[in-house]
């Protein structure tokens, strides 16, 4: 479809990691004043929030040698040499084939990442362990790829597919996620519309996913092709304009300009402004954690990554909730956390944007605290260290089950853990 010059700049902004935390920056400032209707920030805490998360991560990584935060940690679960095997069974295959290998994997597992609930779970038939929430997602998805349910060629199931993924049945997903009536996933249906759209996304653009055999991991064929004669380095923000680029309409987005859909962007009444866009708050939460799910496999291929804290943190509910938890955030209403919400209302949109802010300065004060640089605690580690388990963990001290302090409905295909 053809864009005006106006709706073609909206769009192009509201895809980049720039956008994100400046309309972020323009809702914290509110907060700081005390203009939002919902939420009102306390920095008094920062430091205190920036203690805790040092402790989690000392616990974790006593000597701060932190992985990336991305969907590979969660292949790890329970300690398990699930990795090591899998990458044992693909010495086989060139470096470019494991690496499209890996980047199928990661997408599919990505995508299948939204909240599962609080009474699903899953039983690795290999180790016998249990495994709840996005773990339990994770290990069910690596052993579902591993099997060949999201490729179409039985002599080839390491990969998914074009016709893997637009014919994949219900019945199909939800014998390998061990769904039953005592065993409920929370959107099934959603979490299989995500990967049929998936399949036929990916044939709308064969520029980045292959004229034939169309899968997802051809996209690290595309970005090693992109690269300039002799240049190792990647960029972080290019990798994701990438993603948004093959990926973005096939996030359920419910906002478009001149009819592109803008993907996860929600609206925000106290930006309205004379501009187009201006009421738009994008967060692009899954395209960033697609993206930091696909830096390792890259490194592998020997490039360097550059760019990390060009994008921002996560705000789902375990990186809001240690904001809540902590202090950093104060509801003015304690009514909030009595209701359940839909990821579009105003309260949602102003938790997580003021969240994005938030990480950003908690991770400027650990630097400051342990006298490191960015390029030595970018803040993809600070996640991993870090913020995320550090949200699970005042959570679970706080609230049976260590729910979030606010409930976001969700249908399977809004990622919010």
């Amino acid at each position: 479809m053809k864009l005006n010059n106006i709706e073609l700049e909206a769009v192009k902004y509201l895809r980049t990691p720039t956008a994100i935390r400046q309309k972020c920056d323009r809702l914290f400032n509110l907060a700081s004043e005390n203009k939002l209707n919902f939420f009102c920030v306390d920095l008094s805490e920062l430091d205190k929030a920036a203690n805790y998360v040092i402790d989690t991560t000392r616990q974790q990584y006593p000597d701060f040698n932190i992985p990336f935060h991305s969907q590979w940690r969660h292949f790890e679960a329970g300690n398990q040499p699930r990795l090591a095997q899998f990458d044992a069974a693909l010495t086989e295959f060139s470096v470019i084939e494991q690496a499209k290998i890996k980047f199928d994997l990661a997408i599919v597992s990505v995508l299948l990442d939204a909240s599962a609930g609080a009474d699903w779970q899953y039983c690795e038939a290999e180790t016998k362990e249990v495994y709840r929430r996005s773990e339990g997602l994770a290990v069910a998805t690596f052993r579902m790829f591993c099997q060949g349910i999201f490729s179409s060629n039985p002599d080839f199931p390491w990969q998914a597919d074009f016709r893997g993924l637009s014919q994949l049945k219900l019945e199909t997903l939800a014998a390998g996620f061990q769904v039953s009536r005592d065993n409920p996933l929370v959107g099934l249906t959603g979490r299989l519309e995500l990967l049929q759209r998936l399949g036929n996304a990916i044939c709308q653009h064969p520029l980045l996913f292959g004229s034939e055999n169309q899968r997802p991991g051809n996209l690290a064929q595309y970005l090693l092709d992109s690269l300039v004669s002799g240049v190792k380095t990647v960029d972080c923000a290019e990798i994701l304009s990438a993603v948004l680029t093959g990926f973005g309409e096939n996030w359920p987005g419910k906002y478009a300009i001149g009819g592109v859909n803008l993907g996860e962007v929600w609206r925000h009444r106290a930006l309205q402004g004379e501009n187009l866009g201006d009421e738009f708050v994008p967060f692009h939460q899954l395209s960033q954690w697609l993206t930091y799910s696909l830096l390792e496999p890259l490194q592998e291929l020997g490039l360097y990554v550059v760019g990390l804290d060009e994008l921002t943190g996560l705000a789902g509910y375990r990186n809001g909730g240690l904001c809540l938890d902590m202090g950093l955030l104060r509801a003015k209403d304690s009514a909030i956390f009595e209701q359940r919400y839909l990821p579009g209302s105003e309260v949602v949109v102003e938790w997580r944007s003021l969240t994005v802010i938030l990480l950003d300065k908690i991770a400027a004060a650990m630097r400051y605290k342990l006298d490191l640089s960015a390029t030595k605690l970018p803040l993809v580690k600070i996640l991993q260290g870090g913020t995320w388990a550090a949200g699970r963990k005042i959570a679970t001290e706080l609230r049976a089950a260590g729910v979030p302090p606010i409930h976001i409905e969700s249908d399977g295909t809004f990622f919010n853990s």
